[in-house]
């Protein structure tokens, strides 16, 4: 495949600045920041930094909102999510737009992408009128005991490019129907987006009578989310990136006793059983391999192959992956777009190197394309390696479209090999065996935080919690209860009785 074409930067440019207009952002004009499309891999605009004095302005305007916040009735703060999600929906295709821009995503992710928004406003506002808390039984006489929620405070969130605009929305819209403030600190590789949802939101608040300063942007490097990290006004810090940065955030919140909602990296496997409906398992294998152009931290980048279909599998992932259509993301024929940039480009290429050390064999895939027409972009195709085995880069995790193919013999020694890697996010099994599919979902089975059954690793809806095990920082966010991290819970004892009755039979006075 040959003969890509894609738009100019000057093109990208002037369709960013209008979708920031028709969302009403005034872009900051100053230095510190550059907005850059990974679809050229060019600059589009400077734009201006938070500073010091610019990050301590957020933090004490969203503690003071908060202040207030906290007491609004939680319907009523619904009602500011509410707008928001009507917001998102008038301007889809413009966020869609600055997403693809920023992120290189396809067409339809990048509206995917703003319907998962849309999405979690309206569990948001639901949620609004559900805070639950509960009555327990108590063991003395005359007395009630109670748990209630409280708001939490100040949540920082930190946001990878990858999702720049849905992380910061399943965070900020259960945080503000929770009755915290929130300051968000977005990657610096998504600038514009991050400028287009705050505005939103601004503007969401203005109609709902609700104050500005519950939620604050400050675009920035990483010394602004040091800054959210140990500041002690911010209760909770969300954060999703790699293990290695979550490695650093969680100690340093720790160590002042705040709270850390860590989304982190990772190296999710499927596992294709011998009785799986091969069509099925295909297309879902496909899609969760490649979808992102492999940049989702819910990438299938491992699949553990019962030997007896792996050839059969193998070959059709090849024939797939060879008709792949690479390229221009705005184009509604394209399945891959970019990687974010040429440094993602590298990556993949010294795991496919250290891959090929380790014993595997490249079966698909992996040339660039563009380089000499878009030198600055990373444009890849998306590779299929064997590999005999799990061999340390296969336990890693590399942000592309690199899938290690590897077979097992026994049910068991799928279980061991998919469960045997440091991350624990996402997993699936495609099979039509009821028992196989009950062990994997089990105990003994997944280690994962999301395990499916006949269907990939990746598409997460907004009503389960999301989020892993083990490297990939134990966090949920999203929907069921993930809501409780947001706030704090009080035991309530009320004591109607007259007399003093102690817990435990204890007799004083």
């Amino acid at each position: 495949m040959t003969g890509i074409v894609l738009p100019s930067t000057d093109e990208l440019r002037a369709r960013a600045l209008a979708a920031l207009d028709r969302v009403d952002v005034t872009v900051p004009d100053g230095e510190g920041l550059l907005a850059r499309t990974p679809v050229t891999g060019e600059d589009l605009f400077a734009l201006a930094a938070a500073d010091a004095d610019g990050t301590e302005e957020a933090l004490t305007a969203a503690h003071e909102a908060f202040l207030s916040w906290r007491t609004t009735p939680a319907p009523r703060r619904g009602d500011l999510v509410r707008r928001l999600g009507v917001l998102l929906r008038e301007h889809q295709e413009d966020l869609a737009d600055l997403i693809t821009i920023e992120a290189g995503k396809i067409r339809s992710e990048a509206l995917g992408e703003v319907q998962e928004m849309i999405d979690i406003c309206d569990f948001a506002v639901g949620l609004s009128r559900q805070l639950y808390g509960r009555t327990i039984a108590s063991e003395r006489p005359g007395h009630r005991l109670c748990e209630t929620w409280h708001p939490l405070g100040v949540v920082g969130v930190i946001s990878a490019f990858n999702f720049p605009a849905a992380v910061w929305s399943w965070n900020t819209a259960v945080a503000l129907v929770c009755g915290d403030t929130v300051v968000w600190k977005p990657s610096e590789l998504t600038p514009l987006t991050s400028l287009a949802c705050d505005r939103l939101l601004a503007r969401a608040a203005e109609e709902a009578d609700a104050p500005r300063d519950v939620h604050r942007l400050l675009l920035g490097d990483r010394a602004v989310g040091e800054r959210l990290v140990d500041d002690p006004r911010v209760a909770l810090v969300s954060a999703t990136g790699s293990t290695r940065m979550g490695r650093e955030v969680g100690p340093r919140v720790a160590a002042r006793f705040g709270r850390s909602l860590l989304e982190l990296g990772g190296n999710n496997a499927a596992v294709v059983a011998p009785s799986a409906d091969l069509d099925l398992a295909v297309r879902g294998i496909v899609f969760a391999a490649v979808g992102t152009a492999g940049q989702r931290c819910t990438t299938l980048r491992r699949l553990i192959a019962h030997r007896d279909i792996a050839d059969t599998l193998v070959g059709r992932l090849t024939d797939a992956y060879q008709k792949l259509p690479i390229g221009d993301p705005f184009d509604r024929a394209t399945l891959v777009g970019p990687l974010i940039n040429t440094e993602a480009l590298y990556g993949m290429r010294d795991a496919l190197g250290r891959v090929r050390e380790e014993g595997g064999r490249l079966l698909a895939g992996g040339d660039r394309r563009t380089a000499r027409t878009a030198p600055h972009a990373a444009y890849v195709e998306p590779a299929v390696v064997r590999v005999p085995g799990q061999s340390p880069v296969v336990r890693e995790e590399t942000f592309a479209p690199l899938l290690y193919v590897m077979t097992y013999d026994t049910f068991d020694e799928a279980i061991a090999l998919h469960n045997d890697v440091p991350q624990g996010l996402s997993s699936s099994i495609f099979t039509r065996d009821q028992q196989e599919a009950e062990r994997f979902l089990s105990a003994e089975g997944s280690d994962c935080g999301i395990a499916n059954v006949n269907i990939g690793t990746s598409g997460a809806e907004i009503g389960g919690a999301f989020g892993g095990e083990k490297e990939t920082g134990g966090g949920r966010e999203s929907g069921s209860d993930a809501w409780r991290a947001y706030m704090r819970s009080a035991t309530n004892t009320v004591n109607y009785s007259g007399g003093l009755t102690l817990a435990q039979n204890v007799s004083f006075l």
